[in-house]
This record gives structure tokens, sequence and C-alpha cells, in this order.
């Protein structure tokens, strides 16, 4: 039996196979050194596992499905880096993330260097009503998030849970996280989040 093209095209169950076989050798060769790449597995300069009351605002960001809109990646080309005013995405920014927020899908901004570039009570404005900031914005208020406290936030198992992900978080910064959401809401929370979004990375140069 001669592995000929018209013997494979003739036998679909081969071909599926032999598709299988090519597209998981070339995944792995593309995946695997990834994981041995010290720029993809290591976190650049500044940044730190996420204080508790980003972590809950992270959660709630997640929660309130606002990835549907917003990627958290700026492409590597100049057009994204003068628009977003910020070094591109890289791997290192996000190593403490599960899941990452990259994407492709921009109904709004890309979120990945917001941080600092509004002020506090501007975010408030934008979740209660982005109209009155923002007038061309398709954007839904969330108004609730001022009224729902996060001081029952099981933030300390959630810490716990990225620990054994290899989250650097120590037994102190575990025991001391409920304080550090008393009297706080959802909108702190998640305002604390945007805000410290890709500060880090504000002085790296593009190169280009």
């Amino acid at each position: 039996m001669k592995l000929t093209h018209d013997f494979i095209e003739r036998n679909s169950w081969l071909m599926i196979v032999l598709i299988v076989l090519v597209v998981s050798v070339g995944g792995l060769v593309e995946i695997v050194p990834l994981y041995f790449q010290r720029q993809t597995t290591q976190p650049v300069a500044g940044i730190k596992p996420y204080e508790p009351l980003r972590l809950v605002g992270r959660d709630i960001y997640i929660r309130e499905g606002c990835y549907n809109c917003h990627s958290q990646m700026v492409r590597p080309f100049r057009a994204e880096t003068l628009r977003y005013q910020g070094h591109y995405s890289v791997a290192g920014e996000f190593v403490y993330d599960h899941p990452f927020q990259w994407g492709s899908k921009r109904t709004g901004p890309d979120l990945a260097r917001v941080g600092q570039r509004y002020s506090d009570e501007w975010h408030r404005v934008h979740f209660n009503n982005p109209r009155d900031v923002v007038p061309e914005s398709n954007m839904p208020a969330y108004p609730w998030l001022a009224n729902a406290s996060v001081e029952k936030a099981d933030v300390q198992a959630r810490m716990r849970a990225l620990m054994r992900l290899g989250v650097p978080y120590t037994e102190e910064q575990v025991a001391k996280a409920p304080e550090q959401l008393k009297g706080k809401t959802e909108l702190d929370a998640l305002i604390a989040y945007l805000q410290g979004l890709g500060v880090e990375m504000r002085s790296v140069r593009t190169g280009g």
C-alpha cells in the first residue's frame, strides 16, 4: 500500500488522524518552548500580585463581562503604542493573572494602559452613567456597584487558590486581607483594579 496523496484523500479517517498528528506536533513546537522562556514565565520589573481589593475588583470585572467589550492587549504596532500611550503588552505583565484578559474584542477601548489616566471620581461617574463623561458611549451603566459591599468577599480563599497556582502571596498577606476590604464597595474594588492596569509599563520605551 502506497501512502500517496490520492490514497490519503480517499480515506477520511486516515486524513483525520494525520491532520490531528500534524496540528499536535505544530502546536507543541510553538507552545512548549514558551514554558522555558524567562520573558513569558517571570514578572516584569514592578509587577506584584494583586492586593486584596484589586483582586476582588478583577473578579467583579470578569463577573460583569467587561472582557466582552474590552481587551487588555496592546499589539506590537506603532499605531497601537501611540494610541494607548505605552509599551505593547508582554506576557510578563500577566504572570499573576488566572485567567489573563488578553483578547481581540474591542467594542470599547483597550484597557491594558488605563491605570491612572483618569481620576477615581471620573470612573465613579462613568460606571454610574457612561454618557455623562463619554457622550457617544454605548456601555451600560452599573449603578448597583456603589451599593454592594465587598466586606464578605471570600478573598482569603481566592488568595490561597492562587497560591496553589504559584502566585507568591504570604500567609501574613492572606491573614490581613479582610481588613483591606472593610468599608469598601464593589465599585471601589473595580476602580482599584482598573487604576493599576499597565502602570508599571508606563515608563518602558517602545523602541519605535
